[in-house]
């Protein structure tokens, strides 16, 4: 090939190459840039909202309620904001009217304790408070707050006629909502948000009237006692009641009111079947069966025969025993066996005289 010619084509495909890198970059520059959405900070003060449904009756605690963003010209004077209410003042009051999730909570849904109508507030519909006295053993050592869930137990000794009573401890009552412990509705903290465990002689429960008349009559029978239930048996419980269809939710029904029904559900103290277990579980030298009830046998003590009557005579003068026939020449008369064991014993004892005496006599008639 002509030199000339190779020198012009190179030059010719380093032009073609530049000239495609020019296009290139000058499409890619003139794309449009992509504006970048800025999300404007809410301005305004925070007021005090509920982080989940708060119905009549609940118990306000940390996670119950959260300070939010509020528009400044939407706020009232009722709200709680941020800065100038107390968290800690809240903690333990008691919702008097119903919040629905992210509603702000006014100061005249709330009482708190000592407040006329506190207690009555705390109550569901249809509920009442029952006071049960515990102990340091009785009371889970003090490691029950209000708005817990305790079961009751009830320990006691059925005594019979038949051996040693039976010792056994039954749980009574489930579910139960614990209002206060002695006159504390709220939980204690210390500066650096520890829980202040401490002693208690009185709980105060969450019952129905039925329930109540229950543990009227129990602390009678015996001594109560408090399970502490776990926050995860009350969830697994409902799972298992909307299994095997103890609770029907409407297919029409929204979110909030499946949540309010579940709440209730959940709530619900259980007054049915019950536990127990016997001194016989727990020891080999207990006994697991029920003693035999009802009074013993009176003992009839021993009355002698009346005069004119023989041993063993009845109360119509019949002897009642064993009897024998005694015949005495022509006379037959019936005996009891102790008299004749006498009267052959006297007969036996003359003939031994007789027998001593014949031979003198025959000797004299010699």
């Amino acid at each position: 090939m002509d030199k000339k010619k190779l020198i012009l084509l190179i030059g010719a495909l380093v032009i073609a190459i530049g000239t495609a890198l020019a296009a290139r970059t000058l499409l890619t520059g003139s794309a449009s840039p992509e504006a970048e959405a800025v999300e404007a900070e809410p301005e305004g003060p925070k007021v005090l909202v509920a982080k989940r449904g708060l119905p009549v009756g609940t118990i306000v605690t940390a996670d119950a309620v959260a300070y939010q963003m509020w528009p400044k010209e939407m706020v009232q004077d009722a709200y709680f904001l941020d800065g100038e209410a107390d968290m800690q003042l809240l903690l333990g009051t008691v919702v008097r009217h119903p919040v629905t999730a992210g509603e702000p909570v006014t100061q005249g849904s709330l009482v708190a304790p000592g407040d006329r109508g506190f207690l009555a507030a705390a109550l569901g519909p249809g509920m009442r408070a029952v006071t049960v006295p515990v102990s340091a053993q009785t009371g889970v050592g003090g490691f029950v707050f209000p708005g817990d869930r305790v079961d009751l137990m009830l320990t006691q000794a059925v005594d019979g006629n038949d051996g040693p009573g039976l010792k056994t401890t039954e749980t009574i009552l489930m579910n139960l909502r614990v209002l206060a412990t002695d006159q504390q509705t709220e939980t204690t903290t210390t500066e650096d948000g520890r829980t202040v465990v401490r002693a208690f002689r009185t709980v105060t429960l969450e019952v129905t009237p039925r329930i109540a008349e229950k543990i009227a009559v129990s602390q009678t029978i015996g001594t109560l006692s408090l399970s502490l239930r776990s926050i995860a048996d009350n969830q697994a419980e409902l799972e298992r009641a909307i299994a095997a269809g103890e609770i029907e939710l409407p297919s029409s029904a929204s979110s909030a009111e499946e949540e309010a029904l579940l709440r209730t559900a959940v709530s619900r103290p259980r007054d049915g079947a019950t536990t127990y277990v016997t001194g016989g579980d727990v020891s080999r030298f207990q006994r697991r069966t029920i003693p035999a009830q009802g009074a013993p046998a009176p003992q009839q003590a021993a009355v002698a025969p009346p005069p004119g009557r023989g041993i063993g005579a009845g109360a119509a003068g019949v002897h009642v025993g064993p009897t024998v026939r005694v015949t005495r020449g022509k006379n037959t008369v019936t005996e009891p066996v102790g008299k004749t064991g006498r009267i052959l014993d006297q007969q036996a004892g003359a003939m031994g005289d007789a027998a001593r005496t014949v031979p003198l006599g025959m000797s004299t008639l010699r």
